[in-house]
């Protein structure tokens, strides 16, 4: 059984924010189209969790926008240039378990799990503890993928095909969740989905097809919200 491959993260470096040719500047991209989602649902001044926060792309965009936000992840050299490009400073950053958050529960208005769900064994595990970290009311964001052939055409063989530096096994297939499971999950611990909607490369762009033949993702690369679940999804859910 094939493991999932996440130590690259601890290996990037400044390629967090400079490489185009490494998915992580997929990353980026997608970024720029979630981030101000996510940011239109939450109420003024919202204290927020992003689990798996990485170099801090959807941290930085909230604590602009005046939120107090808080960022946790295992990869200590993540943090270490989360910390570096935080023009804010007021971002609380901590290396630490997503299954074991040091904080007391309702804690959060809000706790992020972007493209992290996928990369743990045991998901239930993460959206247990966030559901004890939100308050009443609060809310959980995700972004996650569907277990379909679609899904392993696209993410992971396309993006093996298209993008120079891909690292081996970062995206397994059997560690996709179906949108139906998810809703499950987050319904078992007192969240109920709210809103799911797809997220895919835009792939009539020039950008795109300047990807497929150059193997480089390109600054202006776009992705764009659908109503198809079949691949990339996000979506967030309430606690009651």
């Amino acid at each position: 059984m094939k493991t999932i491959n996440n130590e690259f993260y601890h290996e990037l470096g400044d390629r967090w924010i400079e490489a185009s040719d490494h998915p992580i500047a997929l990353l980026r991209a997608e970024n720029r189209i979630r981030n101000p989602w996510v940011a239109s649902q939450l109420p003024s001044s919202a204290k927020v969790l992003d689990m798996g926060c990485g170099a801090g792309f959807l941290t930085h965009d909230l604590a602009k926008l005046g939120h107090e936000v808080v960022g946790i992840d295992l990869s200590e050299d993540s943090l270490r240039i989360a910390k570096k490009i935080d023009e804010t400073g007021r971002i609380h950053y901590l290396q630490a378990d997503v299954t074991a958050v040091p904080f007391s529960d309702h804690s959060f208005d809000a706790v992020c799990a972007m493209d992290l769900l996928e990369h743990v064994e045991n998901p239930v595990a993460v959206i247990q503890e966030a559901a004890r970290l939100l308050k009443p009311g609060g809310l959980f964001f995700f972004h996650t993928f569907n277990r379909t052939v679609l899904s392993w055409l696209v993410v992971i063989k396309g993006v093996e095909w298209c993008v120079k530096n891909a690292p081996p096994d970062m995206h397994i297939l059997r560690l996709f969740i179906k949108p139906k499971e998810l809703e499950m999950m987050c319904a078992d611990q007192g969240l109920v989905v709210e809103e799911m909607r797809g997220l895919n490369v835009k792939f009539s762009s020039k950008a795109f097809w300047h990807m497929v033949f150059k193997r480089i993702v390109p600054e202006d690369l776009e992705f764009v919200f659908t109503d198809s679940l079949k691949t990339g999804y996000s979506g967030v859910a309430r606690k009651g």
